[in-house]
Parts: C-alpha cells; structure tokens; sequence
C-alpha cells in the first residue's frame, strides 16, 4: 500500500532526504531526472522530435536535467524556457549545464507560440507546488501544448493542475505523467485525474522510514497488500467454514441482477448460499444458479411479508440488486436492518431506499459495507462543488454511520470508520456496463461471508472485482465486456493473486 502524501509533505519528504541522507538537492534533482528518462527512452525512440517545455522553477531543473541526460543518449530535444517567475538556483544550475548542441528557445510573449512540428512534448513548466492558475505567457504555453497534436509527458504532474484542491484555469493535457516516488491525490478523482493520462510513479530514493511515519489518511492500494488479505482455506474446512450468505434481491424483471450477485459470491468462495426474492424468481434462480437455494417470498412481483425466521444463522445479508422500491419493499428492507446484528452488504436499490428514507442509516449494523455508484452516492450525501469536497462527504458518512462507504469508478474510493480513504489500482472503462455493480455486491458478501473483516472484505472485495474486470478485458476488450464476463474471471483473478504473493 502506497501513501498519498499532501504537497506539504513531499516538501518534507525532500527536505528530510537532503539534510538526513545526506545529499545536495541538485544531486536529488539529477536523481529524479534519471529515474524520468529510464522510464521514457523504452517508449520512445531517438527520432523522435521532442520538445522539452521548461519554467523557471525547480520543475523546469528537471525539464533542464532530463534534456541534457537525453541528449546522451542519442535524443536531440528542443528545450524552450518560459519566461514568467522567479529562477530557482537549481534551475539556473541545470540550464547552466545544457550542451551547447542542444536547441534552446526562450518564450517572453504570448504571440505566435506553436509546438506542432514536434511528435513528444515533455512538460516541466510547472510542479506540484503550484498555487494560483496559469496566466499570461505560461497560459499561453499550456495551450499551445494542449494543441500541438503530440504526445505529452507531465514531469511529476500536469502544469497547471493543483495536487491537494480543485483546479481552475488552463492545465496541460497530459498523455502520460511521470510522477516522483508517490501518487498525488488529484490522480485519483475523476475531474482532476482526466487531466493526467496513464500515469507512472518512478523511485528516486526519497527517505522510506520519513515516508512509513509521516501521518497519512489516504493510500493507493497495491496487489501485495491485497494478495496478503486473502485468506488461505485449509486442508479440514468444509462448506460450513465458509460461511452461509443471504442475498435478498430480485424483482419482476430484475432477477438477472439477483442471478449476477448469485454466481459472484459462490466464484468468491461463500460456502452456502440464499437467495430471498419474489416468488416469481424461483425457477429463474434454481435453472441459473443451481447451487444456490431459494427462498421466495408471498409477493409475486417484488417483496412484501419478509422471511421470520433467525436471521442469526447467516453469516451475512445483502441487499438491493434488483431489489426495486415499493413501499412493501422498503417495509421488508427496514425489518432486515432491525434483526440484522452483523454486517450487511448495501447497494442499488437498497441504498436508493436509505435516501429516500435518511432516518434509516442508523439501522444499519455497525461495520457494514454500502457500495453506491456517485448518483446514488450523490442521493444519499447531497450535490458537491467539487470531487474534493465529495470526498470529504464519503470520509464524514464513514465515520458518522459507523460503516465502510465505497463510492464505485475509477480508482474506486473506500472511507473507513477512522477517516481513511483507500483507492483501488485495478479496474478499467469496459466494466462500466450494467450489472457490474452487482458483481462486486456478491463479490464482498462472500468474503464478509468467509469471516473477513469490514474494511478488508472492502478492499480485497473492490481489487478483485477490478482485477477480474482487466483480465476479462484482455480477452474481450472494453466494448465487449460485460458483467457476467468479470463473473467468469473472478477465479483467474484470484489465482493471479495468490502466484503474486507479496510482491507487487
């Protein structure tokens, strides 16, 4: 697990690496450009036509370094120097060291700036110390590189894009971004993250014991940590070991989304599994998913008696897919949360329930899992201004609620009860199709089911369903994909995982 330090204390982190390892900072600074270009010359070749856009600061030291270090090996980059703040001394150091064989072009006005005759852009202008919008000439630059037509490369982060708050004004448009040591925060919310590309984290030797004190509460979850949740079935379990799962879902019309949740807690390993639906779901549920059982309800077409018996003997209770909204539903729902002492699985319907009735969240049994895509979220939570402030949201409902809040895309984000934000690393665009959300529902149940913890059934639970969707997209692509589609991979995923050990 990787920590997404704040822009303050990356400054920090420099800082304590300088003075403690110790090191000069030009000497950090000629370290991270190395680590640049041993990412970049594999991708690119020695043709091509680079610019290397620089500002004054110390990220254009390392437009500056990276330039120089390029030229050894073989490249010819263009190095423009953008005119507009303070020169940094390692700035001036690094130009100072440019050969006088490389092309330099200074930019002073806001006329004529053009990049069109280059095939790569690397952007150094501006780091991720960034505080006020890009204005004049640098203005002027970012959208001359945003029209060029060629391959950008961020050095660190896009210039122009904040790494802690919202951004405003012109931000480069990266195609990859090479970034130092660490994931910023804005690489993993949506409106700042389109702004970054594919982005790339390169070790340039920064102080690892400042990095595991330093106080963190948002992290990037890597496959070693998850590969080291999942928990190995020994030799003498039986299906008893594994837990028995309720999955209540299921209308006229909507038993597929109970049939996907279904099959996807069975492929995680729940040891038994029932399905409470609507009498009308029996057939469907039996012919679909054969080892499940079946417990119908007296309403035909949706919910409406409730099952009485003890709810004591399941392991865990899902709720929503498929589930609709009648009255006579909702009635059932809130009797489930009231007998429930364990943790619930909570999405699609169900949650569509709790934000139309808010004074039902405090039913909830401590510890449990609520997965809603950003409409529902936005439902449940109210309008933001921006992706920073929902984050905000999602970390205080956690806490308020006593429960896990996972607010499904990409990078998906998981708030703990303690404040934390955890972002998953896998998934991909091909697994926004209906019924994908399902999958991940029966996905958690059966882990939870397995005897997980909350937050660990959480993380592995949305690692593996992402996981599952890449390996799914690799044998049918993106436009293809479809949920039952990461259903099938759910056993290559895990498989995957448990060959990776510890290793990333």
């Amino acid at each position: 697990m990787k920590k997404i330090l704040s822009v303050s204390q990356i400054r920090e982190l420099d800082a304590w690496t300088i003075s403690h390892e110790p090191v000069a900072g030009i000497d950090l600074m000629k370290r991270a450009c190395k680590a640049f270009v041993s990412w970049f010359t594999p991708s690119f070749h020695t043709s091509s036509r680079i610019a290397v856009i620089c500002g004054t600061g110390n990220n254009g030291g390392d437009g500056a370094g990276i330039a120089r270090l390029l030229e050894a090996w073989g490249y010819t980059p263009h190095v423009y120097i953008t005119r507009g703040r303070k020169e940094s001394p390692d700035f001036k150091t690094n130009l100072d060291r440019l050969p006088a064989s490389l092309p330099v072009s200074e930019i002073t006005g806001t006329e004529g700036i053009e990049f069109d005759q280059f095939d790569v852009i690397i952007d150094a202008l501006f780091g991720s110390g960034l505080t006020r919008p890009a204005e004049g000439v640098e203005e002027a630059v970012i959208r001359a590189i945003n029209s060029s037509g060629a391959v950008v490369v961020s050095v660190d982060i896009p210039s122009g894009l904040m790494a802690d708050s919202s951004s405003t004004g012109a931000i480069v448009q990266a195609n990859h971004t090479v970034s130092f040591q660490l994931p910023k925060l804005s690489f993993m919310l949506p409106a700042s993250g389109a702004f970054v590309g594919e982005w790339h984290i390169v070790d340039i030797g920064l102080d690892k014991q400042f990095i595991r004190d330093a106080p963190c509460s948002n992290f990037y979850v890597t496959r070693s940590l998850v590969a080291s949740r999942i928990q190995p079935r020994k030799k003498f379990a039986h299906k008893g070991t594994f837990g028995h799962a309720l999955l209540v879902a299921g209308s006229y019309g909507k038993m597929g989304a109970a049939v996907l949740c279904a099959r996807a807690a069975l492929r995680t390993g729940a040891g038994l599994l029932s399905v409470y639906g609507p009498s009308s779901g029996n057939s469907i549920l039996q012919i679909a998913v054969p080892e499940a059982m079946f417990l119908a309800d007296a309403g035909d077409q949706y919910l409406t008696t409730g099952l009485s018996e003890d709810f004591g003997r399941y392991s865990v209770i899902a709720a929503g897919p498929g589930l609709g909204t009648h009255v006579a539903t909702l009635q059932v729902f809130t009797e489930l949360m009231k007998s429930s002492d364990k943790p619930m699985v909570v999405d699609a319907d169900a949650l569509n329930m709790l934000a139309s009735n808010p004074d039902l969240l405090q039913l909830l049994p401590k510890g449990s899992i609520l997965t809603p895509h950003p409409k529902e979220f936005e439902r449940l939570a109210g309008s933001w201004q921006d992706d920073f402030e929902r984050l905000e949201k999602q970390r205080r409902l956690a806490k308020e609620t006593g429960c896990i809040w996972v607010l499904k895309g990409a990078h998906t984000s998981i708030a703990d009860t303690e404040g934390n934000i955890y972002f998953n690393a896998t998934g991909n665009p091909g697994m926004a199709t209906g019924g994908s959300g399902d999958v991940l529902t029966g996905i958690t149940a059966a882990l939870l089911s397995q005897g997980y913890a909350p937050l660990d059934a959480a993380i592995v639970g949305v690692y593996v369903h992402g996981l599952a969707g890449d390996l799914a997209y690799y044998e049918r692509g993106s436009h293809a994909l479809i949920a039952s589609d990461i259903v099938e991979f759910i056993p290559a995923a895990f498989r995957k995982l448990q060959r990776s050990g510890k290793k990333d």
